[in-house]
Parts: C-alpha cells; sequence; structure tokens
C-alpha cells in the first residue's frame, strides 16, 4: 500500500534532480498510510495546509512572485530606473535567465510546484478514501484543494506561459517532463473549478468560509472567470505543436474550440450572476477597505465584505507593505522601529492626473509623498509617487517593527472584481445593459457623495466599443497597485499600447503641453504644508501664484533634463524613455525558465519567446 509524507518533502519539485529517485522509491519511517490520513478529515485538512505553506517560503509568494510579477504596466512601474539592477530587470522587460532574484534552487517556480505536489497527494488521497460522495466535509476540502492548485497553476501560467502540467503525484517514471501547451493545463483547471464550485459554500456560510484565507464558492467563481478570461485571450504562444522547442512565438489567440469566448463566456457569466444574486459578499467604502488590509484586519468574508481570498500568510510572514507601502526614510511607528521601507514600486507619475477629481480612488491611490526621519511628509519629486493603499501607519493592530516581513496578506480576489468581469463578459455577448448594472456599482463607490455623476457616466455608454473602453479605464483607477493590470493588458493585446501611451503622457507632463498645458506651477515650484497628518499640495492643479501662509517649497518639481547620475526628483529623459521597458514587452511578456530549473531538468525543459538563444 502506497505511503505518503504526513508533510511532503520540499525535495519533490517540478523539476527534480536525479537524486529523487531514491527519494521516491524509500517509505520513510515517519509516513502515514494514505487510509489512515484521508479517512480523517484533521489529517487530511493537515496535509492540505502544507500546501498553503509553500506561499510563505523565502523566495516563494512572499518574496519574490508578489514583489515582481506583475510590474511593468502602463498604470504601475518599479520605481527606480537603473538597467543594470536586476530588480529593474525584471520589471522593464529585460529579464535574464540568469538573473540573480530569479534563478534559485528554492525560487517561485520550485515552490509552487512544491505546493502543486502537495495538493496532488491531497486530492488523489480525498478522492480515493475521503468518501466524498457521503461526507460534505471531505467533499469541501477536496474543492479546496482543487481550487489553489488552480490558483497555482493560473499563477505560473501568468508567468511563464507554457509550463509542465502535473495533476498526479510524482513517481519515478514521472520525475521529468516537458512543458505542456497552456490549453492543456487550462481546460483542466476550468474542470477542477467545476467539480470545486458546487461543493464550496457562500462567503460567510460556516466558520471556515467566514475567513479569507480559506477559500468559500465566490473566490472559486472569481477565479473560474479569471482563467476563462486569460485562456480566451491574447498572449504570446508558440505554434501549436512547437512549445519547448524554442520557438519564437506570437501574440495570438488559442486555436483550442473548447476555449473559445462563446464556449467560455456564457458558463463564467452564469457563475458570476450566481454569485452575485447570492449577496454574499459586497463592496465596502474604499479607504476603509484598505486601511483594514494593512491593519490585518481584512480576515472576514461574508455578506458586507469585499475580500473573497487573501494569501494565508502568517501574521509574520510575507513582504507586502515592506515593499509596496508609502515610503518611509527612516520614520518611527507604534513598534518603535525605525523604518526605512516601502516604496519600491508605484503609480507611474500621470495616473494621478487621469482621475476624475471627484473620484475618491485618486488620492487614496496615488501618493506624491513620503515619511522622513522626522515623521513629517516630505514632497519627493513628480517621478515619486506611491502606492497609497498600502500604509505602515496602518498597522495599528499589529505594528510594523522592522525585519524583512510585515504579515500583511494581499487581496487576490474581492468583489469589485467579480462585478467588472460580470461587466466586460456581459459586454461581450451583446448585453450592454447588463453591463452597465455590473459598472455602476463600482463606479458609484469611487464617487461617494456624487453618485449622480457616476449614474450619469454609465447612462451616457452607448455602444460595446465605448463599454469595453469604459471597462479598460475603471480596471486602472479601481486596482491600480495590485499588480493585475498587466495580465488583463496581455489578454486585450494592448500592453505595449497602453505602454507607450503613457511615456508619450509622461512626455507631454514634461513639457507641459498637451492636457497639461497651463499647469505653470509644475515648471517652477510646488509648495506644500502638512496639517494635522494631511498633506495639501499647490501647484498640481494651474495654481499659478505662491500660497500665503506657512508652505515649505519644492523647486525644479518637473525638471526636463537632468543627468541620471545625480537626479533624485525630475522626469529625464532616460526615465521617461525606458523606466518602463528597456526591452519589447510583448515579446518578453513572461518570464524565461530560469538556469537553476533548466539544468535541474536533465534536458528536459527548454526556453521559448527568444529565451533559448540567450
Amino acid at each position: 500500500m502506497k505511503k505518503i509524507l504526513y508533510i511532503v518533502s520540499a525535495a519533490i519539485l517540478a523539476v527534480c534532480a536525479s537524486s529523487c529517485e531514491s527519494f521516491l522509491e524509500t517509505s520513510s519511517p515517519s509516513a502515514f498510510d494514505s487510509a489512515t490520513v484521508f479517512s480523517n478529515y484533521d489529517l487530511a485538512e493537515s496535509q492540505y495546509f502544507s500546501a498553503l505553506q509553500s506561499f510563505g517560503e523565502t523566495n516563494s509568494y512572499r518574496g519574490r512572485y508578489l514583489s515582481w510579477m506583475g510590474l511593468n504596466s502602463d498604470i504601475e512601474w518599479y520605481n527606480t530606473y537603473k538597467p543594470t539592477d536586476e530588480k529593474y530587470q525584471i520589471a522593464g522587460y529585460t529579464l535574464l535567465p540568469n538573473n540573480g532574484q530569479l534563478n534559485l534552487s528554492n525560487g517561485p517556480f520550485a515552490k509552487m510546484y512544491e505546493g502543486i505536489e502537495r495538493l496532488n497527494l491531497c486530492i488523489e488521497g480525498l478522492k480515493e478514501y475521503g468518501n466524498v460522495n457521503e461526507n460534505p466535509a471531505m467533499a469541501k476540502l477536496l474543492g479546496e484543494a482543487l481550487t489553489i492548485r488552480a490558483l497555482f497553476y493560473y499563477d505560473l501560467v501568468r508567468a511563464w506561459g507554457d509550463v509542465p502540467a502535473r495533476f498526479e503525484p510524482i513517481t519515478s517514471a514521472t520525475i521529468y517532463k516537458e512543458k505542456e501547451s497552456r490549453d492543456v493545463i487550462f481546460k483542466q483547471l476550468l474542470a477542477d473549478l467545476e467539480q470545486a464550485i458546487p461543493e464550496l459554500p457562500w462567503p460567510g456560510y460556516d466558520a471556515t468560509t467566514s475567513r479569507t484565507d480559506r477559500v468559500n464558492k465566490m473566490f472559486a467563481i472569481g477565479l473560474y472567470s479569471r482563467i476563462a478570461l486569460m485562456a480566451s485571450g491574447y498572449a504570446l504562444r508558440p505554434d501549436d505543436g512547437q512549445v519547448g522547442t524554442g520557438d519564437l512565438g506570437t501574440v495570438r489567440l488559442t486555436n483550442d474550440p473548447e476555449l473559445q469566448k462563446d464556449v467560455l463566456y456564457p458558463k463564467a457569466l452564469a457563475y458570476l450572476q450566481d454569485a452575485i444574486q447570492s449577496r454574499t459578499a459586497g463592496l465596502e467604502d474604499y479607504e476603509t477597505f484598505w486601511k483594514n488590509q494593512s491593519n490585518m484586519s481584512n480576515l472576514v468574508a461574508g455578506p458586507g465584505h469585499e475580500s473573497l481570498y487573501v494569501i494565508p500568510f502568517s501574521d509574520g510572514r510575507g513582504r507586502w507593505n515592506y515593499t509596496f507601502a508609502v515610503r518611509s526614510e527612516g520614520s518611527r511607528y507604534a513598534g518603535g522601529a525605525t523604518v526605512t521601507r516601502g516604496g519600491d514600486a508605484g503609480p507611474v507619475p500621470t495616473m494621478w492626473f487621469r482621475y476624475d477629481p471627484r473620484d475618491t480612488r485618486r488620492d487614496l491611490t496615488c501618493v506624491n509623498w513620503r515619511w522622513n526621519a522626522d515623521n513629517e511628509k516630505e514632497l519627493p519629486g513628480i517621478q515619486k509617487w506611491y502606492f497609497g493603499k498600502y500604509r505602515f501607519e496602518w498597522m495599528t493592530n499589529k505594528p510594523y517593527t522592522g525585519g524583512n516581513d510585515d504579515g500583511v496578506k494581499p487581496v487576490v480576489l474581492r468583489y469589485s472584481d467579480i462585478l467588472l468581469m460580470a461587466a466586460e463578459i456581459s459586454n461581450e455577448l451583446g448585453k450592454l445593459d447588463e453591463a452597465k448594472n455590473y459598472l455602476l456599482p463600482v463606479r458609484q463607490r469611487a464617487f461617494k457623495g456624487n453618485e449622480t455623476a457616476a449614474e450619469d457616466y454609465v447612462n451616457a455608454i452607448g455602444s460595446k466599443d465605448a463599454m469595453f473602453n469604459a471597462i479598460v479605464d475603471e480596471r486602472a483607477f479601481e486596482f491600480c497597485g495590485e499588480m493585475t493590470r498587466k495580465f488583463d493588458l496581455i489578454r486585450w493585446n494592448l500592453l505595449k499600447t497602453k505602454m507607450d501611451e503613457t511615456i508619450a503622457e509622461m512626455k507631454a507632463l514634461r513639457s507641459l503641453s498637451g492636457k497639461f498645458a497651463g499647469i505653470n506651477g509644475l515648471d517652477g515650484d510646488v509648495y506644500y504644508q502638512s496639517v494635522d497628518g494631511v498633506l495639501t499640495v499647490w501647484g498640481l492643479t494651474g495654481e499659478t501664484s505662491a500660497p500665503k501662509g506657512n508652505w515649505e517649497k519644492k523647486s525644479g518639481y518637473i525638471t526636463k533634463t537632468v543627468d541620471s547620475k545625480g537626479a533624485d526628483t525630475g522626469l529625464y529623459d532616460d526615465l521617461v524613455e525606458h523606466g518602463l521597458y528597456s526591452a519589447d514587452p510583448v515579446q518578453h511578456m513572461f518570464w524565461p525558465i530560469f538556469n537553476d530549473t533548466m539544468s535541474n531538468s536533465q534536458g528536459h525543459i527548454k526556453n521559448d519567446y527568444g529565451y533559448d538563444s540567450i
């Protein structure tokens, strides 16, 4: 009878060196009998939990995948342009297979497959011994395992495109696998989620589904819809039958008849409509929601709550605010530590100007100040904007006290995405009025206090193309800083188009031309003051004279040409031209398989997309 380890060894990876063979053929004295584990809920649940550990490993989601996967896009960028910086190379589309940040034996690729292997063992054991047809608790646990395996694969495909497909536990005969067409993976994931969704309760149904670090039906539906949109959308793909041959690839749609929009969209929309009609989640006040995110109070799921699933980091794990919070240059917070962290990425300098001034998301999302060592807000310069959704000062339940982890649990999916995916799919299916109904509440929430303006905006949308463009804009305004934009642009085939529009917009900002003409204050001095912790900037919206009172002055807010070696402020030439990308973002929309993985694959894995010749 087969033996399994209670917590599967991290040595089992998607790409495994030859030393794995003896491990796979050897029974461990600490192993439990499969029937014993998977006929007992507590033991089976612990096996499931072992897979979640892979999220928090040092170089997995915690410190590598989440920090870099979503950068750069037309609305978000790495805040430091330096061509030799390996972090910039990841964000700037010049990533190489030997990149020191990601070419790791314990990097995200290996750790994702570690989690997948643990889930494969769990899924196989539950199906064989869990009596899932008669035991609802075991069926629900199986649904959770299938959903999280789908999440791992969704993230693998987002990063690497085509990857090995492993849906059964590894044996000595299957240690080495070539890459598989992502279409094969998509179809398996969609089928898995169709099996999982009926077994999962709605948010708030019981103790586990009332927590956002456990899977519920609405999250599984949202993940199904995201995968359907990705599978039927554009991406760089090798020619059919050429995956793993070094093929350069072209941007195109799939040729698989099972993954066409007319097949997937009606299914996804029906699921999304069920989710919306269930009323088991809802939109929260935007600022309150993000305060709860940093305060680690976003763990409640159910009616009236927006968060559907978070990365299940422990309270002492994860580097979200550590990486993305408003920058601190030595500030001291309630934890007593001196904090010099945050601000590695932020909104592009033009993002704030794109919002309607009545949109409450603008000043919350785009912050052009940072904390200095005296716990005061200061203006760094127009090229340094930060994601105001993430703030150290909001961490009141468990203040950040320094170190490499903050415990903040990043949101994977929230209810506004359910509504906007329903709007997008309804529009594609020719249901414009339904699409308006799904877009409207997101817009109304954003225009708190000016809801009539939101209604007028939505009512004025008169065509499918106009609605599509409105959704493209709305997803930018709603999700800026959440690192989903890059993948939306890829599936819409707008990645380089929209990034080039941002570059042109930054040039206009630098020269105060186009829509920026007349904002004279930007060309010279701007003034700012902080009163009761609220920073006010004079000069961003056309003011032309110095304000009266006690204001700090920031000279040369937009500097047209500055030597990049000595510049801390200004939109200098190289930053504008190459800050978003230094190589073709379309050809490099996916990461390469890194050298460590390829060398351990014993020749079974080969890079595509042009990386094979590097």
